[in-house]
């Protein structure tokens, strides 16, 4: 080739590279293999390295390519980034919609109501379709020159997707948000905890501290992901209204969030606000609320703003997750693992409709970072709306009479002494007869995910283990009612139930059965994987940890543990006496498998059974189950006010079923 034919073979092989990424992280759904879509990086990694002139800022393989910076340079926007006025009631939002509608004068009016992404405001500056220029909101007028560390994000376009139906403007300036999902956040967490570092304190605070580093492969490690949903400066395009623009968007190559809804009045807004509400948990990413925008750009130019927020929108959040409570003491909790995790007694207090009384605080390193004393201030969050957990202390409140706080020698349960092994943040009992370990193991063996054993609950466990009557959970299967009917509370109905629970749980699949061990490091997944490549437990308890990492997503870690365990002399004890009670283990045999292969989605309410029971049907007849609509799934089941992963779903062709048509599927496999 000449010099001209490898130029243009050079821009073909970016497009087609930025439209297959485009396909992938914008729209989860390839249609290359990941061996095609390596092959042309290779090929265009070459021909840039053999004619270095063709080679430019924006192209895919200039991602991470960049040297660390010795700090960022500041960047004025063009037009200002404005906050939000916050609405906390459906009042409050009444009171906006008369504002905006006295000062146009009119009476009715459009709004497009957004979920509040909690993460990390960012303004991306094309121009001619290229992106030139990345950076943080700052102070609304002048933020930080984060470009380099936006190019590892692969969402974000480096270059506009060209259409027929839509221009490319001279210079187009887009405001989003980056986020780190709650997957991505909980995995490094625990990548951190491992290796001594501080583990953040939410999403929120991963992404902004990912976004800001200097180096920007370490951003690019950070699985860091982006919603836009706002524009600054346009020129060489006209649009109307913000709907319009967001359509652009989409063509463009970004990310518009899926729960995006143009509502005509405010009945339509309070009922999506609801909807956004209700669904909040399934939501894979932290949202503290939605926004209220007005639909018509004329309509926004007209209303202006006021201070530093716009006149044309408003969020309405969700209750508050943070409150102040005082640190009343600290304990130290001994996990099934033997772990030591140091937890606060705090003053009661009210976090979003919930009475919250602890908070952990994850390790010694934590309370060291954070400055943590007995009796101080702090401010409270509910992480993930779940999770109570200290973001600060308020030190402006220390009267000098706090104490500080060391972690134990010894295990608070046994009195066993506890080690902090090599590399790790977290301190653990080296007891494996340690009361609080066999406890948290039994609980977690009759858990609903592992062995399902109904109304064996963390009280009735107490009583078992402080009575002596069970040391080990095998001991579960030796159970005998008189036993349980002379325990405190414990009528002799109630007793049989349990004991009728035990015997039903008898017959579990291997999967569930390697999951109720409570293997360190293995959880549900894992145990899918090895319960899928070994025959029965014996085999499993048999292999080597070369063969073990011959299996995907199995890794030194936790090949290592799940040796160490299988060669206990206690562990096998504790099986063979399981098996011993008649436990059938359900291994997967050839014709017992007829969903193998298949992947399903469970979106909206089933009326024959929970959600939980549908994917235990279809676990237990060999197919696989997910929470999200992607390229490998083959069905979705849409039940009762089936949310947006139907209309995901549609979009991308995979095939839709109602609850009806999934029942006779399993009756008739």
């Amino acid at each position: 080739m000449d010099k001209t034919e490898v130029k243009e073979k050079i821009e073909k092989l970016r497009r087609d590279i930025e439209y297959h990424n485009y396909r992938y992280y914008v729209l989860d759904s390839p249609v290359i293999s990941d061996s095609e879509y390596d092959s042309m990086m290779r090929e265009l990694q070459g021909l840039e390295e053999r004619y270095p002139e063709f080679l430019t800022p924006n192209s895919p393989t200039q991602r991470v390519g960049a040297k660390p910076l010795e700090e960022f340079a500041t960047v004025t926007h063009t037009i200002p980034m404005l906050s939000l006025a916050n609405a906390m009631s459906e009042e409050e939002v009444i009171e906006f919609d008369k504002r905006v509608k006295k000062l146009l004068g009119i009476t009715e009016v459009d709004y497009v109501i957004e979920v509040k992404i909690d993460g990390l405001a960012v303004e991306l500056v094309y121009i001619n379709g290229e992106f030139v220029l990345g950076s943080t909101r700052g102070d609304g007028f002048t933020g930080e020159d984060i470009t380099q560390n936006l190019k590892t994000i692969k969402s974000i376009p480096m270059r506009l997707l060209q259409t027929n139906d839509i221009a490319i403007p001279e210079r187009l300036e887009v405001r989003g948000e980056v986020y780190m999902g709650r997957k991505e956040f909980e995995e490094l967490n625990k990548k951190r905890e491992i290796t001594g570092e501080p583990i953040f304190a939410n999403p929120r605070n991963a992404a902004s501290g990912s976004v800001r580093q200097l180096d920007p492969k370490i951003t690019a490690s950070r699985k860091l992901n982006i919603f836009c949903y706002a524009m600054g400066q346009i020129t060489g395009m006209e649009l109307k209204t913000h709907m319009e623009f967001l359509d652009c968007l989409k063509k463009w190559g970004f990310r518009v969030n899926p729960y995006t809804r143009l509502c005509h009045n405010l009945d339509e807004v309070f009922e999506h606000y609801n909807y956004i509400k209700s669904i909040r948990d399934e939501i894979p990413y932290e949202i503290d609320g939605t926004v209220i925008k007005v639909n018509r750009l004329d309509y926004q130019a007209t209303l202006g703003q006021v201070s530093r927020s716009p006149r044309w929108a408003i969020a309405y959040k969700f209750e508050a997750h943070e409150e102040e409570s005082i640190i009343k003491d600290i304990i130290v909790g001994v996990g099934r693992t033997g772990a030591l995790t140091p937890v606060a007694i705090l003053e009661p207090v009210n976090i979003g409709g919930v009475v919250v009384e602890r908070a952990t605080l994850h390790n010694e390193d934590e309370i060291k970072r954070k400055d943590i004393m007995i009796g101080d201030h702090v401010i409270v969050t509910r992480a993930g709306d779940v999770i109570p957990e200290i973001v600060r202390v308020i030190t402006e409140k220390r009267t000098g009479l706090e104490t500080p706080f060391f972690m134990p020698e010894k295990c608070p349960v046994c009195g066993e002494p506890v080690v902090r092994p090599e590399g790790e943040a977290i301190r653990r009992c080296v007891n494996i007869n340690c009361p609080a370990q066999i406890k948290g193991r039994i609980i977690h063996f009759a858990s609903k995910r592992a062995m399902d054993i109904e109304g064996l609950g963390e009280k009735l466990v107490d009583q078992l283990v402080d009575k002596g009557i069970i040391k080990d959970v095998s001991d579960l299967y030796y159970l005998t009612k008189d036993e349980l009917a002379n325990l405190e509370r414990m009528a002799e109905k109630s007793a049989q139930n349990i004991i009728n629970a035990i015997n039903d749980s008898k017959k579990r699949p291997f999967n569930r059965f390697i999951y109720a061990l409570g293997i360190r490091h293995v959880g549900e997944h894992i145990s899918g994987l090895l319960a899928e490549h070994y025959k029965s437990i014996e085999e499993l308890m048999a292999a080597k940890e070369e063969e073990l990492m011959n299996l995907a997503e199995i890794g030194p870690e936790v090949a290592s543990s799940i040796v160490f365990f299988f060669h206990d002399e206690k562990n096998k004890r504790t099986i063979e006496r399981i098996i011993k009670a008649g436990v059938k283990i359900e291994y997967s045999k050839e014709g017992n498998r007829p969903l193998e292969g298949m992947v399903f989605v469970f979106t909206g309410a089933l009326k024959s059974m929970s959600r939980d029971e549908a994917k235990k049907k279809v676990e237990s007849l060999g197919g696989k189950t997910s929470n999200s609509v992607g390229k490998k799934v083959d069905f979705v089941v849409a039940g009762e006010e089936a949310g947006s992963k139907l209309d995901k779903a549609k979009q991308m062709g995979i095939k839709i079923i109602d609850e009806k048509e999934f029942l006779r599927m399993i009756e008739e496999a």
